[in-house]
């Protein structure tokens, strides 16, 4: 009897100990727009790997891929409303909200990646506080490989755009569409080779890391390197589901996301080079462009810079003092 008991007692208490470890277990998904494929998905996978590595298995997360839970422009907002808790977006896509969001896609702005290290350092504080009133909590941010161009007909200057069937994924690439004569049409990365193969779009401004994903040479026969910025795919959990995690683990998530981070721009840059020559070896050709179509561009970024000081105000004032330091 009294071994029964004890038996009972030691089972109970390991199905209570279960129970618990499973009541403190925390699952998150994490809605992506890019595919399997792509530098950033990998970095991703990682870093939800690192997590529940580093957390004990308290935190998981799921990665939902290529814009399979939720579209690329709806992901923000599905965090923000708690049907995510943790996501990653583009941010110059949400630009319209707040000028802030788009100072890395101003063309010419900075066109390295140390340039572009050193526009994130200066812009990240207005950036994560803009994102807090949202109910946002930044983790880390990294960069696409520097954005050029690509068309299916040979350009020399910006006037060789006039009329094309612009792809475009931020307002400042709707804006470029504008000041060239072409016709934006907004398509997201996951339906880009769609658009291509049906003729909704025939030229526009992205990464060879984006073009790779979508093998555009079977549409498209040019790129110009013109390395116009470098956008950045900002990270970002839910600050409700961030502060019900205890400290040791959002200690353990903010660590993993500052590896994720470095790991991402080390990345991102040492596969720029490969990305251009996989253009190549599909046939394409790779060049950077006229004088004449780098100058039209450089006036175009220039023009585009002095409009987004005005949209910014003071505070992209700031933050322009800052980086230009």
């Amino acid at each position: 009897m009294r071994v029964t008991l004890a038996t009972f007692a030691a089972a109970a208490t390991l199905t209570l100990a279960h129970a618990t470890a499973a009541a403190q277990s925390v699952k998150w998904d994490m809605p992506i727009a890019y595919p399997a494929g792509n530098f950033h998905t990998a970095n991703i996978l990682m870093f939800a790997k690192d997590v529940e590595r580093a957390t004990g298995g308290k935190l998981s997360i799921t990665v939902h891929e290529n814009g399979s839970l939720f579209k690329a422009p709806e992901i923000k907002r599905a965090v923000q409303s708690g049907q995510a808790q943790i996501g990653e977006v583009l941010i110059s896509n949400f630009s319209n909200e707040n000028p802030l969001f788009g100072i890395d896609s101003i063309p010419f702005l900075a066109t390295s990646y140390g340039d572009a290290r050193k526009l994130w350092q200066a812009s990240r504080p207005a950036v994560e506080a803009a994102l807090d009133k949202q109910g946002l909590k930044v983790l880390y941010a990294v960069p696409w490989p520097p954005q050029g161009i690509f068309s299916a007909k040979p350009i020399e200057s910006a006037a060789d755009l006039r009329g094309a069937k612009w792809r475009a994924y931020n307002p400042n690439t709707s804006r470029i569409a504008q000041l060239v004569g072409a016709q934006p049409v907004t398509i997201q990365a996951a339906e880009l080779t769609q658009a291509l193969a049906t003729g909704a779009v025939n030229a526009f401004m992205t990464s060879g890391a984006t073009g790779y994903d979508s093998k555009v040479w079977e549409q498209v026969k040019y790129y110009y390197d013109v390395a116009a910025w470098l956008p950045k795919n900002v990270v970002f959990v839910s600050k409700r589901a961030f502060d019900a995690l205890d400290k040791p683990t959002q200690q353990a998530l903010l660590k993993t996301a500052a590896d994720a981070e470095a790991r991402g721009w080390r990345e991102s840059e040492e596969k720029t080079a490969w990305y251009l020559e996989q253009l190549r070896k599909n046939g394409m050709t790779v060049s950077k462009g006229s004088p004449q179509l780098q100058a039209d561009l450089r006036k175009i970024g220039e023009t585009m810079i002095e409009e987004w000081t005005r949209q910014a105000g003071a505070e992209g004032a700031a933050v322009l003092a800052i980086y230009r330091k």
